[in-house]
């Protein structure tokens, strides 16, 4: 995972200490080598190297150019990771205040142009319903907040239903848990509210498996959006 992976999401009533707990390395790209730094925060974990080199690996044809959301930032090097390959944009979401503050250190130590990025501060699943992303719609979407809190699942509802994404964009989850069988629980919830809402001429949402590995007990998966 990010913040167990790229640095993961803390817990929601964890508090943060002050100081710095630790770095990872950006491994591809112009920042190769580079640094980025992470608080010392219940479940803020980096994603592991060789996790990550596999991600990149799948995107290779498809990071360049696009705009990326890191949905549960933690230290952030999973976004940084693909503005370092060639992304024209990353929007990082954090919910932990001082780690918001040290994903924006991060991007002045790496000179990052202002128009590159967005940083917010808050959760996810709620920042995606309040109108607050500079984007409108993403090419590459990370999907890995703590394993337990389950949390994938709202925010790649709320990515949905407010049409941040559609059947071009590239979505990677984390988990330590069968992912599969989670998304077709999801989309036969998400295709029952639709149908309530508009019951004639509705798509039915469906997920396509692209890539998949497993790495220890942490389950990782490129999909896409399918409809017909």
């Amino acid at each position: 995972m990010k913040k167990s992976s790229n640095g993961r999401q803390p817990k929601r009533n964890g508090k943060a200490k002050s100081a710095a707990a630790g770095d990872v390395r950006i491994i591809g790209g112009q920042f190769k080598r580079r640094v980025v730094r992470f608080i010392d925060a219940d479940g803020l974990r980096p994603t592991p190297d060789r996790l990550r080199e596999t991600l990149f690996n799948w995107l290779l044809a498809d990071i360049h150019g696009a705009c990326v959301l890191d949905s549960c930032a933690g230290s952030g090097v999973l976004g940084f990771e693909a503005l370092s390959r060639g992304a024209a944009h990353a929007t990082f979401i954090e919910v932990n205040p001082a780690q918001s503050d040290m994903l924006r250190q991060s991007a002045e130590q790496l000179r990052l142009d202002t128009t590159a990025y967005q940083i917010i501060q808050g959760t996810a699943e709620q920042v995606l319903t309040q109108n607050q992303l500079t984007q409108r719609h993403f090419g590459v979407v990370f999907i890995d907040p703590p394993y337990a809190q389950d949390l994938w699942q709202p925010i790649l509802t709320a990515l949905i239903t407010q049409s941040f994404i559609d059947t071009d964009t590239l979505i990677y989850l984390e988990a330590d848990k069968d992912l599969d069988g989670q998304l077709t629980e999801l989309a036969n919830t998400l295709n029952e509210n639709l149908s309530t809402q508009q019951p004639s001429n509705q798509a039915t949402i469906g997920f396509d498996c692209l890539k998949q590995t497993k790495v220890g007990q942490v389950v990782a998966g490129l999909y896409q959006l399918s409809s017909s």
